[in-house]
């Protein structure tokens, strides 16, 4: 029988409200039917095994991932890219324990790639209570560090998508420390989905060296890129570049400090604060970010939409809302930056 997600698969529906009964403690009933359902369409429509594991081994991992992660949803994270050769006698070794360290100190638990070189300097200046490593299995370089080598929140990954999404997903913010081909995929990686809103807006900082790591990145970008016109003035929100660990750790501080989080509800981008804006605030940034609303729009304070009540515990911030075009994401950053300001 051809299966759709619709309610309409007769005694099929049945079987899987008998089954998600049975099992118990499910929760969000429809999205896991939705799966079941999914994986059921899979095994009707491809007889290529390969299609299967595929399919099979990322819905594990990111199940795992979830899992793993669900009991820290409510600290604040920092992930940390660089480099798996960076030696440990290297003075960005010694930059990245130090910044790491002073996160941990703030509350922050750190992410890495759970490998060696500036991966188990994360891991070691916050120590392996706050730490995560998300690792993958490589034919060379990618064994677990020394610091996380059986922490019950190291998880090693078959997929580099799906280690991926845990690196972004999970994380507040991103420190990127120089590195090779693998460091500067996971960078580009995040300077996308910034940039095209697929993922929340986030402090991405990039912590140069003494020979100009990333100073020389910056140059490259703004001949070659900008120059072209293949990114926008407005891209280079997204990121800062430093060689101070405390200016880092400030740029990600400041980026939260009225600002907790968003949400889409239908049309409204949602802006959840800390401190609620005056009046003139909110004028005072209609004003300078005009370019961020649909014609004949403003930006309003609002209450909770009724759409925010599966997310109880952040009912009590402060709101405001506006009719986003979808086209500036660079300019949201700005944007946020200037909320943080009031």
């Amino acid at each position: 029988m051809e299966l759709k997600f619709s309610r309409d698969n007769a005694e099929v529906d049945e079987i899987i409200d008998l089954l998600m009964e049975k099992a118990g403690k499910i929760h969000h009933t429809s999205s896991v039917r939705e799966m079941i359902i999914t994986a059921l369409k899979a095994g009707q429509e491809s007889d290529y095994l390969a299609d299967q594991k595929l399919l099979n081994s990322t819905m594990k991992e990111m199940r795992y991932t979830n899992k793993v992660f669900a009991p820290y949803r409510q600290k604040r994270k920092v992930t940390i890219f660089g480099s798996a050769r960076t030696e440990r006698d290297d003075p960005m070794y010694a930059k990245c324990v130090t910044f790491s360290r002073l996160l941990a100190e703030k509350g922050y638990m750190i992410i890495t790639g759970g490998g060696g070189g500036i991966m188990e300097a994360g891991n070691e200046g916050a120590g392996a209570e706050n730490s995560f490593a998300v690792n993958i299995r490589l034919p060379f370089e990618q064994m677990p560090n020394r610091v996380m080598l059986a922490n019950p929140r190291l998880i090693t990954y078959k997929h580099f998508f799906t280690r991926k999404v845990a690196f972004v997903k999970e994380t507040e913010a991103i420190a990127v420390f120089p590195g090779g081909f693998g460091t500067l995929d996971e960078a580009m990686e995040v300077f996308t989905l910034i940039q095209t809103g697929k993922t929340s807006p986030k402090p991405l900082v990039l912590l140069d060296d003494e020979d100009g790591y990333w100073t020389q990145w910056f140059e490259f970008v703004k001949e070659c890129l900008l120059g072209k016109g293949f990114i926008s003035g407005e891209d280079f929100s997204i990121f800062t570049i430093t060689r101070d660990v405390n200016e880092a750790i400030q740029v990600i501080e400041d980026f939260y400090r009225n600002y907790h989080s968003l949400r889409f509800v239908n049309s409204h981008l949602i802006f959840r604060l800390t401190k609620e804006l005056t009046k003139e605030n909110i004028e005072l940034l209609e004003d300078e970010f005009p370019e961020l609303r649909l014609p004949d729009t403003r930006i309003c304070a609002c209450a909770p939409f009724p759409e925010e009540s599966d997310e109880p515990d952040l009912l009590t911030f402060h709101r405001i809302s506006l009719r986003f075009n979808h086209q500036h994401y660079g300019l949201l950053m700005a944007f946020i930056r200037k909320i943080n300001t009031f």
